[in-house]
């Protein structure tokens, strides 16, 4: 009865013109709105995408090993600082360096200044050695001399090889150092090395209080620490620097020598000469310690002729330079 009903197309007819017009005037004032609006929400859309991400699904492991999803673009490179800064420094390295040591041990006199000025940088106790100058005397026949001993810095380092945590390493330069936030006291690397260049902090360190807070620097091994291991590194922190090791610049008789293999160049730390490294190896004999053993030392030693100072028992308070 609806589909025939005589009123309602006479009333949809009776709509004036005008009627329709405002009619689709506001339909399109509706429709511009709701198009406004979608854009809005559009825009906003794509900004919250553009601020929470919108990358691939990568699954992170936490520090607590916890896995967890995160968009691609939330992940931001992290800016290394304090020990993570010196960690990361300590493990690579300065490109393009060979590092190598040659010891003079005609000019030694015992002085023991490099060993003074080690002990201050590392902060180690009067009985801690990184260096040390050993008395040798070759036969019955032969002199008595000095001869300063450290790490070699091996190309072949068995400590390495038996360190379980890799806690002492062999760096792209030729030095071998130890990470003591790593290591955990085993003793392997000393049982290994069989130029006793390694020392063990069984007590606390000499200057635990005022290191306290810190960040640990490998390159310098301070703060030292409790249960951990430690030795000669060559003074990597100075020669990131471009300073000589502090041992080659306290020796007031020239004795120590340091430099580059890869730009065969050594420089005296006294005399301040640089000289080719090859030719001082080979004019003066220069050797290493123990070659029989395969490490590859990354020290050379000048055999103790045409000596400058008579063999003394004591340290010699008043060295004199060369």
């Amino acid at each position: 009865m609806e589909e025939n009903d005589p009123i309602r197309p006479q009333q949809e007819s009776e709509k004036s013109p005008s009627s329709r017009r405002d009619f689709l005037k506001n339909l399109g004032l509706a429709g511009v709105c709701v198009a406004a609006g979608g854009a809005a929400l559009y825009s906003g859309h794509i900004f919250e995408a553009k601020k929470e991400g919108s990358g691939e699904q990568r699954v992170l492991l936490t520090q607590d090993g916890k896995l967890v999803k995160v968009d691609s673009l939330e992940i931001k490179a992290h800016e290394k600082t304090g020990t993570e800064q010196y960690q990361y420094l300590g493990r690579e390295g300065i490109a393009g360096r060979r590092w190598v040591m040659v010891v003079d041990l005609s000019h030694c006199r015992n002085a023991r200044r490099c060993i003074t000025a080690c002990q201050e940088a590392h902060h180690l106790r009067p009985e801690q050695y990184h260096i040390n100058t050993l008395q040798m005397q070759d036969t019955p026949n032969t002199a008595p001399y000095h001869m300063p001993k450290n790490c070699q810095h091996c190309d072949n380092p068995p400590c390495v090889s038996v360190c379980p945590v890799d806690a002492t390493y062999k760096r792209q330069d030729g030095i071998v150092l130890i990470d003591n936030e790593r290591c955990i006291g085993c003793r392997f690397c000393i049982a290994a090395c069989p130029y006793s260049a390694r020392i063990f902090n069984w007590i606390e360190p000499k200057d635990a209080a005022q290191d306290e807070g810190l960040d640990y620097n490998v390159e310098l091994n301070v703060p030292q620490k409790l249960g951990t291991v430690s030795k000669c590194l060559f003074s990597a922190d100075r020669l990131r620097e471009e300073k000589l090791p502090y041992c080659v610049s306290a020796c007031p008789n020239g004795v120590y020598y340091f430099g580059d293999e890869n730009e065969d160049a050594v420089t005296n730390g006294t005399t301040k000469e640089t000289v080719r490294l090859s030719k001082l190896l080979r004019d003066n004999g220069g050797y290493q310690l123990m070659p029989e053993l395969g490490t590859k030392p990354r020290v050379y030693y000048l055999p103790p002729k045409n000596r400058l100072f008579p063999f003394e028992n004591q340290p010699d308070e008043t060295p004199t330079k060369a």
